[in-house]
């Protein structure tokens, strides 16, 4: 897996340096075929399961989703087909989605006889959690493409709190992690800092103190994932306001 350091969204002077997505854009030749492969698999591994649920509300079965999805990722990996990629607006959500329905155009019959790549998973799918997962989607009439973005938010969000509770336990503060999550936001949280810093047997000043630190923390976190998702550092701010409107 990469580290948080060679995919940086900020290098020397403010540069925008080489991010996951960037990579893939910039792909031009044998030479970085390895880097581009483990770039795009890197955001698929991460990024699947939008795609799941958008053919699931479309009305393909679980097994179907599943063929059909890990049928698209073989065929995005194994050829590196970038043919569908909209440069204009550089982001990899955009080109996911736009990708798969360019892949059910022209393969759909034959990707739900049989997987690609003779059944090999390129990125392993739980489907069993994916299922599981979906059945908690809201069943309202949204639309598979509304459904696919909506999700693609909640992805990114967890994938920013799985990497802050990986520093936070990396640093020895797991308890302090678990007990002030819900801090991150407020309007969720049962309790007040003063519960919070009880229970932790801090002072209310030092226990604001560790709050502000953490959705600092977020922040930056969250900057950083969806600057791997996007071409350019200008599109980062647009990217997060347009995910918190599809929650």
């Amino acid at each position: 897996m990469m580290r948080t350091e060679d995919i940086s969204s900020q290098g020397p002077a403010g540069r925008f340096a080489a991010t996951r997505w960037s990579v893939v854009l910039a792909a031009g030749g044998e030479t970085d075929a390895t880097d581009t492969r483990r770039a795009l698999e890197e955001l698929m591994r991460a990024y699947w399961f939008p795609l799941y649920v958008f053919l699931r509300r479309r009305g393909e079965s679980a097994q179907q989703a599943e063929d059909l999805v890990q049928g698209f990722l073989t065929r995005m990996l194994e050829k590196r087909d970038l043919s569908a990629v909209d440069r204009a607006k550089g982001k990899f959500r955009s080109f996911l989605l736009a990708s798969l329905k360019h892949y059910l155009a022209n393969e759909y019959d034959k990707a739900r006889a049989k997987k690609r790549g003779g059944g090999v998973e390129v990125v392993a799918l739980d489907s069993l959690q994916a299922e599981a997962r979906y059945a908690v989607e809201p069943s309202d009439d949204m639309t598979p493409e509304r459904l696919f973005d909506r999700r693609w938010a909640l992805e990114v969000l967890e994938q920013v709190l799985r990497r802050l509770e990986e520093e936070y336990a990396d640093s020895g503060k797991a308890r302090l992690f678990e007990t002030i999550k819900e801090c991150l936001t407020p309007q969720r949280s049962r309790l007040t800092h003063a519960d919070y810093a009880q229970r932790l047997g801090m002072s209310p000043g030092a226990l604001k103190v560790a709050v502000h630190r953490m959705r600092k923390r977020y922040r930056q976190l969250l900057h950083d994932e969806i600057a791997q998702t996007v071409e350019s550092p200008d599109q980062v701010e647009e990217e997060i306001q347009y995910l918190q409107k599809s929650l």
